[in-house]
């Protein structure tokens, strides 16, 4: 008799609903065919195991699994619970009726155990798809797979808590979480406010420059200035998830298996800070099981590279498409899976190895031309997709003592958000567009149109500060930004003042 229950396999942040058909037919073995990897295969020993624990056995005849589709790969050790209900059921131990009605997934322990398994989220969301009943998965899992309604999420913690529910020998009630409540209820909990810094006003006016307009940002200052402190604070004063972007965002952490045990959804804006000697494939994503890197991870938040010119040079020039397009195409001999990567990039960099050049007070003590090699380790290219670059300067004694409260993260996110609102009217209608920032140079002339004052400073600055064309429309952009802020519909000559001191890398002789 030929038993069927269903499964599901992850591709990319999307999933795959798998067939696990299981036969019992004359001969020995146990064979196993739908091309599973080495984890998939071994699941044998496991469910023999737990099988034998509850009092079951293991059929000495020929079993066959198929896990169809065939000819799709299958990774992970999540199949164990949809074959050993399989088995019991072909092998007639269990007369199980229902077994077809639900997606199973999970991972078993020798006794029995499930433990939790990658991707629920996707998986629930596949489920509902095709009209399943419900989804049986680990008691771990469960909050995650409940965030998707209109569907009997199922929390099993044993393969006898399973088997029982099946028989209807106990009756589990669906695990139902009221998402908008939940996230509504924890939206911009942040440990990190920027009522803490102290003094470093520039620094947040141009943190919040870059918020309000989906700005990359680069920091360039001494060590000990504040950079990494600052960058921590900016998803505090970043616009509220949506919805639609706290289901997307943890799709991709679920799938990462970074979510947990006992997550719901991902309510605040990621932060991902990765060491200076991550390597490519880290970043962008991939491996042999292709998985999302951490410019996915930052979906919708900040990606924050510290130390930028330590980073290898491979590493960083691999984040030029993404930048631009806004997802990532890993793209292998036999498949091709596509990860959104629509991130802020904040870098903070020393000025020079020693890190004092253009102190106030320290003396920088580099050898001529080491400090122009130092900053030709971050390319032009990618200087070209950072907006707005801020010189960090030491905070002084008085201002680090001083009593006075800072300005809260909350009214500067109230700023924020205002200014995004104005963004959203000027690009309704455009689903690949949202924010000043993705602004496409044919667009920059009509939007930032700037009077004949405005012409005549800009024109100024660029010869004067040697400032180089591309300058020129992110200039326009920021000062765009600026406008935003401050409820204006044109851009007036304080704003492009604002925008042009942002260029700091441009200016010919900055770095000698």
């Amino acid at each position: 008799m030929v038993a069927k229950t269903f499964g599901s396999a992850v591709h990319g942040v999307d999933a795959q609903t798998i067939t696990v058909e299981v036969n019992i037919i004359q001969g020995n073995k146990f064979w196993m065919s739908g091309l599973p990897d080495n984890a998939v295969k071994e699941s044998q020993h496991r469910v023999e195991s737990a099988l034998k624990g509850l009092g079951y056995y293991m059929p000495r005849n020929k079993v066959v699994v198929n896990l169809a589709p065939a000819d799709v790969r299958k990774e992970g050790s999540a199949y164990d619970l949809p074959i050993a209900l399989g088995i019991l059921k072909a092998s007639g131990q269990l007369d199980i009726e229902k077994l077809e009605e639900y997606v199973i997934m999970g991972e078993l322990s020798l006794d029995g155990v499930l433990r939790p398994i990658k991707g629920a989220l996707p998986i629930a969301i596949q489920s509902r798809k095709e009209a399943f009943k419900g989804i049986i998965l680990p008691r771990a899992n469960a909050r995650e797979a409940a965030i998707v309604n209109k569907l009997n999420v199922i929390g099993v913690e044993t393969l006898q808590e399973a088997i029982d529910f099946f028989t209807d020998k106990i009756q589990i009630d669906p695990l139902v979480i009221d998402t908008r409540e939940v996230f509504n209820e924890q939206l911009n909990t942040y440990d990190s406010d920027f009522r803490d810094v102290q003094g470093q006003e520039n620094i947040k006016r141009a943190l919040e420059i870059a918020a309000a307009g989906g700005h990359n940002a680069i920091m360039i200052g001494p060590p000990g200035a504040g950079k990494t402190m600052l960058a921590k604070r900016l998803p505090s004063i970043l616009p509220p998830l949506t919805l639609n972007e706290a289901l997307e965002t943890t799709k991709i952490h679920s799938v990462a298996g970074r979510l947990g045990t006992d997550a719901a959804l991902i309510t605040n804006r990621p932060f991902r800070s990765p060491h200076h000697t991550i390597s490519d494939v880290a970043l962008v994503g991939g491996g042999g099981n292709p998985q999302p890197g951490e410019i996915s991870l930052s979906h919708n938040g900040v990606l924050f590279l510290d130390e930028l010119p330590e980073f290898k040079r491979t590493v960083l020039e691999v984040m030029r498409q993404p930048m631009e397009e806004r997802r990532v195409t890993i793209s292998r001999a036999k498949v091709s899976i596509d990860y959104p990567a629509n991130f802020m990039l904040i870098a903070s960099m020393n000025p020079c190895p020693c890190g004092y050049y253009n102190h106030p007070e320290k003396e920088c003590v580099c050898a001529p031309g080491v400090v122009q090699r130092y900053l030709s380790k971050v390319s032009g290219p990618l200087l070209d997709r950072i907006d707005l670059h801020v010189e960090v300067v030491p905070v002084s004694f008085d201002e680090m003592t001083a009593q006075r409260k800072s300005e809260g993260s909350e009214v500067i996110r109230e700023r924020v958000v205002a200014a995004r609102a104005i963004q959203a009217e000027r690009f309704k209608g455009r689903t690949d567009m949202y924010c000043n920032a993705m602004m496409p140079s044919s667009m920059v002339k009509e939007i930032c149109a700037i009077n004949d004052a405005g012409r005549v400073l800009l024109k100024t600055a660029m010869e004067r500060l040697g400032l180089s064309a591309r300058a020129y429309d992110r200039i326009l952009k920021v000062s765009r930004t600026i406008a935003d802020l401050a409820g204006s519909n044109e851009i007036k000559i304080e704003h492009l003042a604002e925008a042009i001191q942002y260029r700091s890398l441009d200016r010919e002789g900055w770095a000698g």
